[in-house]
């Protein structure tokens, strides 16, 4: 197989699931690593990829539609979602930021009784009110069509809530521990003043959102109490974060 050959289906496999690993690409296309690697190199050269961590994923252009976002690593979201859901108990009160993560905690807490939800996402809020959940959409400009609402006044209206349970994704994640944050001043104020006004808060991510770095920070994971991920840390890093809880995702 031809160069080209393998540089189009690699690029496919990353379609589908957004990042793989050199050595899940050796045992899927038969080839050795040091040929894995040179293809990788080229399509990086060529600005298809970003080389992260042992592998690669796609570069994406700016402003991906909310929908594909939504889709992306689907089996992987859904399955955070649902222990993420874990943790969320009748009688509750909770913020779920506009995050795509996030959004599949929606349909695994339809049964919850007494449960109050505040979110800045309004297809998520629209969906949960149909299950006599109590749902309180935050206002504000929808900065992210259909759905995500963040601007000043989303930011003033959280501060009017408390709740129990927070949870939220990140722009990016560093391997030491930095919770990143979007381009936007007032989405980063946002998820500042949720976790200010939870008593508890969850992050969400996938592997993902792996980065090396990111344009903004919302703090470390010493400002969260639980991370829900499938991606491994190091017993390191969890040491240093003795007082926060990684539940990790097979």
């Amino acid at each position: 197989m031809y160069q080209k050959e393998r540089i189009q289906i690699i690029t496919e496999i990353l379609k589908q699931n957004g990042f793989v690993t050199v050595k899940f690409l050796t045992e899927e296309l038969d080839y050795s690593t040091a040929t894995i690697n040179r293809d990788l190199n080229a399509m990086e050269k060529q600005n298809i990829i970003r080389r992260i961590y042992g592998g690669a994923e796609l570069v994406e252009e700016k402003n991906v539609p909310l929908f594909f976002r939504y889709s992306k690593m689907r089996p992987i979201k859904n399955k955070i979602g649902k222990k993420a859901a874990e943790f969320i108990c009748d009688g509750d009160t909770v913020f779920i930021d506009c995050s795509t993560t996030a959004q599949y905690l929606g349909k695994h807490i339809t049964e919850r009784k007494d449960l109050t939800v505040i979110t800045n996402n309004l297809s998520l809020a629209s969906f949960l009110s149909e299950y006599n959940i109590t749902s309180i959409c935050l206002g504000g400009r929808i900065m992210e069509p259909p759905s995500m609402v963040y601007s000043a006044e989303t930011v003033e209206n959280v501060k009017k809530y408390s709740a129990d349970k927070m949870f939220f994704s990140a722009g990016g994640i560093t391997e030491d521990g930095k919770i990143g944050c979007g381009e936007y001043e007032v989405h980063y104020l946002m998820i500042k003043a949720m976790m200010e006004n939870s008593d508890e808060r969850f992050l969400l991510f996938d592997h993902e959102k792996i980065k090396p770095s990111c344009e903004q920070y919302i703090g470390t994971f010493g400002d969260v109490d639980k991370i829900i991920t499938d991606f491994s840390f190091s017993e390191e890093l969890k040491k240093r974060y003795c007082d926060t809880e990684f539940i990790e995702i097979t």
